[in-house]
Order: C-alpha cells, then sequence, then structure tokens
C-alpha cells in the first residue's frame, strides 16, 4: 500500500528562458523560498523538475533546473505553473490562501458581504477581493473553513 498523496499548492511560474544554458526565470508565488533549495522538487503537468541552483534575481528567482540543459528546453517550459506538496502549517495562525477562494464573507452581526474571487497583495496586509467589489484585510478575519466560511470582525463603515 502506497502512502496518500500530499495535496499539492501552486507556488510559481516559468516567466522565461535565460542566458544559454537552460535556466529559467521564475516567478515565485510563495514567501518559503526553500520550495527553490537545492534538490527540492517542484511539480508541473509536464512532470517533476528538480532544483539545481536558485538564486534572486531582481523580484524574481533565476533557477536552474536538472531537466533542463538548453536555451530551447528552457524556452519550451515558458508559463509552465510549478507546484509543491503543501507544508504542514508551522502554527495555527497560518491562512493558507488557496483555503480562501470561493468561501463566503460574513461578518460580527450575521451579514454575507460576498464570496472570495481573489487574494491582493498589499504591503500592510493582504486583501481579499469579494464578488461585491469590497477589500477586507485579512488582519480583520477571525475564523476559516477551508473554502466554505470565511468570518471577519472589521471596523465600522469598511462595506460602507
Amino acid at each position: 500500500m502506497s502512502a496518500p498523496e500530499r495535496p499539492t499548492l501552486e507556488v510559481g511560474r516559468i516567466v522565461k528562458a535565460h542566458g544559454l544554458k537552460g535556466q529559467v526565470i521564475v516567478d515565485l508565488w510563495t514567501d518559503r523560498t526553500e520550495r527553490l533549495a537545492s534538490g527540492a522538487q517542484l511539480l508541473s503537468e509536464r512532470g517533476a523538475l528538480h532544483v539545481r541552483s536558485a538564486s534572486a534575481h531582481q523580484d524574481r528567482f533565476l533557477v536552474w533546473f536538472d531537466e533542463i540543459n538548453s536555451r530551447d528546453e528552457a524556452d519550451a517550459w515558458r508559463g509552465t505553473v510549478l507546484s509543491a506538496p503543501k507544508l504542514e502549517a508551522p502554527d495555527e495562525d497560518v491562512i493558507w490562501i488557496d483555503e480562501l477562494f470561493g468561501a463566503s464573507v460574513v461578518d460580527t452581526a450575521g451579514v454575507v458581504r460576498g464570496v472570495v474571487v481573489d487574494v491582493e497583495a498589499n504591503p500592510a496586509s493582504d486583501l481579499l477581493v469579494l464578488d461585491s467589489g469590497a477589500l477586507v484585510p485579512l488582519t480583520f478575519v477571525t475564523s476559516i473553513e477551508a473554502n466554505t466560511l470565511i468570518e471577519v470582525d472589521v471596523p465600522d463603515g469598511l462595506f460602507e
């Protein structure tokens, strides 16, 4: 009997080739940079990729995968979404972005304020983007039932 597969998360995308030896520019969508540590495995619809080396490059990463050895091969991987096994949460205060989409947002009065359609990066606090057009900072989230219900305690006037 094999071990059950762990759920995966999309963690980045190969943007384009860089140089002649097969390196690629990766847009990393997670703050867990260990996803690009030497020897790490990332998954894609085209198969697994193993990180040979990676380094910060402007606001992205320059990555060399064992499986990509030429510029032509690197060009062929352009646009590929990269996934990785979901890590165990280090503590209960961690909010997994993939658990927010499609959830109804309810305030302390029990009023449904909308459904999460996106999460927007913001320096102060990432924002839930609701189908109603409202933006709700994650700092106001009090509880989450993955992809179902998010309870928020917001200041007066936020939804007006």
